[in-house]
C-alpha cells in the first residue's frame, strides 16, 4: 500500500500540481488531496494515481525498518 506521504513526495520529485496528477490519473482534484491527507485504503482511485505516478518514473520504496519512501527510477 501506498502512503499518503508517498503521494505527496512522488508529486513533488515531478514538480507536479494537484491538478497535474489529478488530470493524468484521470480523477478530480479532491481526490488527490484527499489521497495525499488521509491513509486510504486501497482503491480505483488510489491505483490510478500510483499507476500515474509510477508511468512518470516513480519507484515506490515499501516500509523495510526505515520507513517507506519513494525515488525517481534509474
Amino acid at each position: 500500500m501506498v502512503t499518503s506521504a508517498q503521494i505527496r513526495a512522488a508529486r513533488g520529485l515531478l514538480n507536479w500540481t494537484v491538478r497535474d496528477l489529478a488530470e493524468k490519473a484521470g480523477v478530480h482534484r479532491n481526490t488527490v488531496t484527499r489521497a495525499e491527507t488521509d491513509a486510504n485504503g486501497p482503491g480505483t482511485a488510489q491505483a490510478a494515481i500510483r499507476a500515474a505516478l509510477e508511468a512518470a518514473g516513480v519507484e515506490f520504496i515499501p516500509e523495510n525498518g526505515g520507513g517507506a519512501g519513494v525515488r525517481l527510477k534509474k
